[in-house]
């Protein structure tokens, strides 16, 4: 029963997911951080002042058999709220990959081959293919 588990592991990549979503997690956690902590009091004094997220549109009012006011309207200033904080996550989700993650090396330099039209090194002086002079 053992074996068979650790078979299962090692064949459907359950550790590599399991790990994935762990670090996923903890990435989360630091971006809500650096969102919430460092970006947000800074851009708080750059938005304008007042409570622009409940910004509404008021389609109609009602009270409701309890004697409560109801209000149907349309939260622009929330929809807009959420925009501003999807963009803020996502360019510090951006930052955090270009940081992490290992640049992509420059392609090698090639040349066509003018017989056999072979890709091959700038530097090299025969085809690999056809062996004909470059």
């Amino acid at each position: 029963m053992i074996k068979e588990f650790t078979n299962f592991l090692q064949k459907q990549n359950a550790l590599a997911l399991a790990i994935g979503v762990i670090i996923g997690g903890a990435t989360g956690k630091v971006v809500t951080a650096i969102v919430n902590d460092l970006l947000m009091p800074v851009i708080g004094m750059v938005m304008p002042a007042g409570d622009w997220r409940q910004a509404q549109l008021v389609l109609s009012k009602s009270t409701d058999a309890a004697g409560q006011a109801t209000v149907n309207a349309i939260k622009y200033g929330d929809f807009i709220g959420a925009l501003v904080d999807f963009a803020i996550i996502a360019f510090v989700v951006f930052m955090l990959t270009k940081l992490i993650l290992p640049k992509e090396a420059p392609a090698p330099a090639t040349k066509a081959c003018g017989s056999c039209l072979e890709t091959v090194p700038v530097e090299a002086t025969r085809c690999r293919a056809c062996t004909q002079p470059l």
